[in-house]
């Protein structure tokens, strides 16, 4: 068994494109998270050396354990792609992608396309574990199908177990619903009970209660917080706390969540992952906005932060909306 799920309950942050980069992941951890897997990343990209797409396996070793996931189709160059990231950066486990509902991934038939060809995802999953399973694990995360009438979360777990993969995390949703409706919980505890491997359950988790819920009414061994983190990071904390004590601990105050924003707006610039200061806070933005959600007046506050181009700038909006000294 993977040395995180010893004894424990291990929190996943979810991979995401734009939103998980090295220093959000700094931030969760602190905050509580257990288990961390990075953007995913082309294995077409790595191979080709492209610094754009290496950028995306940064991390600290503050973050560990933690995974790198890849997204593909051709089993024999995700290996290769899989022992140069081992070689670069040594990471604790490789994470295969055949979750993601976005057409460019899609069209290439990686992610969730791999959904509707089970002989291909095995091929795949089973070629890049003959590769480097003898160096680091190798995860996947999937969907529980491709769409309403093709559910078959549990066939594709049992698949990915005979190939080798060690864990498998399940967003319970369709590729077809993308994020709409709700995560069927339901399938995601049959997968669970289908195989012995650990399965990470994911989609809806937006609380330290529901978390405990899905942990007491299903067979999973983790979670995985994706969407919720974006807007509450907290949500770690909170949880950690809930499972520990059996209390919800008192919300962050207004000033302690723009001190985290402002913390996260410098450790972003001095990171240098989206360039200078103007161009890091442009990439910001939306990040910014949905930090805001909740907030007292926060359309004006929105429609600020939609605009700054410093930390200058989101220091004032701070100091002006609330009263506080950055």
């Amino acid at each position: 068994m993977l040395p995180w799920f010893e004894n424990q309950f291990p929190i996943y942050l979810a991979p995401m494109a734009g939103v998980t980069d090295v220093t959000f992941r700094t931030l969760c951890k602190e905050l509580g998270a257990d288990v961390m897997v990075t953007e995913f990343v082309s294995a077409e990209g790595i191979l080709q050396a492209d610094h754009r797409t290496r950028k995306y396996t940064t991390f600290h070793d503050e973050q560990r354990p933690l995974g790198i996931q890849l997204f593909g189709a051709d089993g024999t160059r995700m290996g290769e792609a899989a022992k140069k990231i081992i070689d670069w950066k040594q990471p604790d486990f490789i994470d295969l992608n055949f979750g993601c509902p976005v057409n460019k991934v899609v069209s290439k038939n990686g992610g969730s396309s791999l959904l509707r060809d089970c002989p291909l995802l095995a091929d795949t999953a089973e070629k890049i574990v003959q590769a480097v399973g003898d160096q680091v694990p190798v995860t996947g995360k999937i969907r529980i199908g491709w769409d309403t009438n093709s559910v078959n979360g549990p066939e594709v777990c049992t698949l990915l177990e005979n190939c080798g993969i060690q864990a498998v995390a399940i967003h319970g949703r369709t590729r077809s619903q993308g994020y709409r409706g709700e995560a069927d919980w339901e399938v995601i505890d049959a997968c669970a009970q289908t195989v012995k491997i650990p399965v990470i359950g994911n989609g809806d988790i937006d609380s330290a209660e529901t978390l405990q819920h899905r942990k007491e009414s299903t067979a999973v061994n983790g979670v995985m917080i994706g969407r919720a983190a974006m807007q509450n990071p907290w949500i770690f904390a909170e949880a950690k706390h809930f499972l520990t004590h059996g209390e919800v601990p008192p919300k962050p105050s207004v000033q302690e969540r723009w001190r985290f924003v402002i913390r996260h707006c410098r450790l972003a610039v001095a990171s240098d992952r989206y360039g200078d200061e103007k161009h890091t806070l442009m990439a910001m933005r939306s990040r910014l906005m949905t930090y805001c959600k909740g907030f007292p007046g926060a359309k004006p506050l929105r429609q600020a932060l939609s605009q700054v181009k410093s930390i200058a700038d989101v220091e004032e909006i701070a100091a002006g909306s609330h009263k506080l000294s950055p």
